[in-house]
C-alpha cells in the first residue's frame, strides 16, 4: 500500500504533506527546513531522488552508494542538536523503495511531533529557525508562534489558563454571569454540596480561583476571568488582550449587507465566554430543522443528537482556542453552513482527533468548568459526539482544518442537506416524487378547478389539459425508471467497494458529475448509504434496515 500511495504521489503537485527533492549533488541542505515544518504542521512524506523539470517531478533516482550516505548524514544529523532539536524519526520512517523502472528513491516519513515536543527548531535558537508548512512551501515561524509552542508545550504542568492574575478582585467578576451558571450547575448537580458555597468558595471549586502552593500566590485564574469576567477586565494587558469573541449571520441576499445579526463586545453585555455561549448556542441550534424537546416543566430540551453535535462543536470551539495569540474567535452562520474558527494549532494530529481517545486540552480549567454544566467532553470523544448527530440523520459529516499564516483552527458544519431534505419530506407529504412535477400538478389541478364550470358545455379545454397531465405523468413514470436503474447500479457499486469515488461512479451510470451527487444526496436523505469518516479518507456504507 505505501508503495502504491509513493508512486501515485509522483504524479501530483507538491502539496502540504509530499515534498520532493533531487539528491544526485549530495544530501540536500533544504531537508531540515521541510523536516522542521512537516514536523511542526500536519507531517508529511519527503522523498529524494526526484528532481522537478517544466513543473514535472521526474524520478532521477538515487545508486546504492547514495542511499547508503544520505542515510548516514541523515541519523549523525539527526541526533545533532546543532542542527536539529530533537530526531523524531525511527529506523522504520526512513525506507528505501525502488519504482516499477528500477529508479531508487529514499523516502522520509515526518509525523506530526507530538505537542510536548514542539517546536522542532534548527540550530540552537527557536528563534528564526522554527519551520511550518503552508501549501507547498516552509515558512519561518514567528517568534508568537514559537511562544504559543513552548506555551503548549509546558501545558500539562502549567496551563495558560491556570495563570495567577496580579491585581483582580471579585470586583472584576460579572455577578449576573456568575449566578447563571451556579443555576446551571444546580439543575445538572442538584444535591451536590457546592450549592450552599458562597460565591467565593464556589469560584475556588471550579478553578476560577486558585492559590499556588509552591509561591503562595493567590487570586483570579485566566479560566476564571475568561469564563465569569467583566469584558475591561480579561482585556486588560495582564490577562487576554486579544480577546474578542464574535458570531455573525449571513441570511440576507443583499450585497450590500455584511451580516443580517451580530453578537460581539458592543459594550451593550458584559462579554465573557459564558455569556458568549448561552446567547449564541440558541442561535445556532435554531438552524437545525430538528424539533427540541421539552422536559415536565416545558422547558426546552437540546437532547436530539443533531443539537448535542452542534452544542459540543460551539464548546469545543471555546475550549480550545489559544487566547494569548492574536486572533479572536469567529462563529459565522450562512444559509448552508456553520463555521466555528479559533486562533491556535491542534495539539494531536487530525487523524488522532477524528479517531478519538486522545485528549489533550489546552484550557483545562476551561474545560471543566463547561464540563460541569454540561458541555464539553474530558475522554477524547469530542469528535465522535460532533460527528454522531450529523451521521444520524444522513447528513455530509463535519469538516476540520488546520490554518497557517496565521494559525487557526476551523470547522465547518454543513447544513445545505437540511434544507433539501425539508424540501423533500413537503414533496413527499403531497405524494410527488419531484419539485417540478409538483408545481406543474398543483397548476394543473388549479387550472382544472377555475375552468369546470367554464367548460362543461364544451369539454375542450379539460379533455386537452387531461391528455397534457397524463403524457406528464407517463414521461415522470419513465423518469423514475431511470433514476431507479441509476440508484441500484451506484448501491451495487458502493456495496461491492466502499471507498469509491464520483467519476469511478460517472463510468458506471453514464452520468455526469452533477447527476451522481444528486443520487448520492436523495440516497443519504433516504437513509440508505451514510458517509463514515471525512470526506478524504473516509467511506461510504449501506444502511442495513432495522428489523422493527
Amino acid at each position: 500500500m505505501f508503495m502504491e500511495s509513493i508512486k501515485k504521489a509522483l504524479n501530483l503537485k507538491e502539496g502540504t504533506e509530499v515534498e520532493y527533492k533531487s539528491a544526485k549533488g549530495g544530501f540536500p541542505g533544504s531537508f531540515w527546513d521541510t523536516f522542521s515544518a512537516f514536523a511542526n504542521s500536519q507531517g508529511g512524506v519527503i522523498v529524494l531522488g526526484v528532481k522537478e523539470r517544466n513543473g514535472k517531478f521526474i524520478p532521477d533516482g538515487l545508486t546504492e552508494e547514495q542511499m547508503a550516505a544520505h542515510k548516514k548524514t541523515f541519523w549523525d544529523n539527526a541526533h545533532n542538536k546543532s542542527c536539529v532539536s530533537i530526531p523524531l524519526l525511527t529506523e522504520r520512517d526512513v525506507v528505501e523503495i525502488m519504482t516499477e523502472s528500477g529508479i531508487r528513491l529514499l523516502v522520509f516519513l515526518i509525523p506530526k511531533a507530538p505537542y510536548y515536543l514542539c517546536p522542532v527548531y534548527l540550530t540552537l535558537n527557536p528563534f528564526g529557525h522554527t519551520y511550518k508548512r503552508h501549501h507547498e512551501g516552509d515558512y519561518v515561524c514567528s517568534d508568537d508562534e514559537v511562544r504559543q509552542m513552548f506555551s503548549d508545550a509546558n501545558n500539562v504542568q502549567h496551563s495558560a489558563d491556570s495563570r495567577i492574575l496580579t491585581g483582580y478582585s471579585f470586583d472584576d467578576i460579572d455577578t449576573a454571569t456568575l449566578r447563571n451558571y451556579r443555576q446551571a450547575y444546580k439543575d445538572r448537580h442538584e444535591n451536590h454540596p457546592w450549592n450552599e458555597f458562597d460565591d467565593q468558595r464556589f469560584l475556588e471549586s471550579v478553578g476560577a480561583y486558585r492559590k499556588d502552593r509552591t509561591t503562595g500566590k493567590e487570586g483570579f485564574t485566566v479560566a476564571g476571568m475568561l469564563m465569569f469576567g467583566k469584558n475591561n477586565s480579561i482585556t486588560d494587558p495582564e490577562c487576554c488582550p486579544n480577546f474578542f469573541p464574535d458570531y455573525r449571520e449571513h441570511l440576507g441576499d443583499g450585497k450590500d449587507v455584511r451580516w443580517t445579526n451580530r453578537v460581539y463586545p458592543d459594550g451593550t453585555w458584559e462579554a465573557n465566554l459564558y455569556q458568549f455561549y448561552s446567547r449564541v448556542l440558541p442561535m445556532l441550534q435554531h438552524a437545525l430543522p430538528v424539533p427540541f424537546k421539552l422536559d415536565e416543566n416545558q422547558r426546552r430540551k437540546d437532547t436530539t443528537s443533531a443539537h448535542t453535535s452542534l452544542r459540543e462543536a460551539l464548546g469545543n470551539c471555546l475550549i480550545h482556542c489559544a487566547y494569548t495569540v492574536m486572533g479572536n474567535i469567529v462563529i459565522d452562520r450562512y444559509d448552508d453552513r456553520i463555521v466555528m474558527s479559533n486562533p491556535g494549532t491542534m495539539l494531536v494530529s487530525l487523524e488522532d482527533f477524528w479517531e478519538g481517545g486522545h485528549s489533550v486540552c489546552r484550557n483545562p480549567l476551561l474545560q471543566k468548568m463547561f464540563v460541569f454544566v454540561g458541555v464539553g467532553e474530558k475522554a477524547g470523544s469530542g469528535a465522535d459526539v460532533i460527528s454522531t448527530g450529523w451521521r444520524e440523520n444522513g447528513w455530509q459529516l463535519p469538516t476540520l482544518v488546520e490554518h497557517q499564516m496565521p494559525a487557526r483552527v476551523e470547522a465547518t458544519l454543513l447544513i445545505e442537506d437540511l434544507v433539501k431534505q425539508q424540501e423533500r419530506e413537503t414533496i413527499q407529504k403531497s405524494g410527488l416524487e419531484t419539485e417540478s412535477h409538483t408545481e406543474s400538478g398543483l397548476k394543473s389541478i388549479q387550472k382544472t378547478e377555475s375552468n369546470q364550470k367554464s367548460d362543461q358545455k364544451t369539454g375542450l379545454e379539460t379533455e386537452n389539459h387531461t391528455e397534457t397531465i397524463q403524457k406528464s405523468d407517463q414521461k415522470t413514470e419513465s423518469d423514475q425508471k431511470s433514476d431507479q436503474k441509476s440508484n441500484q447500479k451506484i448501491l451495487e457499486a458502493i456495496s461491492k467497494k466502499s471507498v469509491i469515488t464520483i467519476k469511478e461512479l460517472q463510468e458506471l451510470t453514464g452520468l455526469s458529475e452533477s447527476g451522481v451527487k444528486k443520487i448520492i444526496r436523495n440516497l443519504r436523505a433516504d437513509n440508505q448509504i451514510r458517509r463514515v469518516g471525512p470526506d478524504k479518507g473516509g467511506h461510504w456504507e449501506i444502511v442495513v434496515p432495522s428489523s422493527d
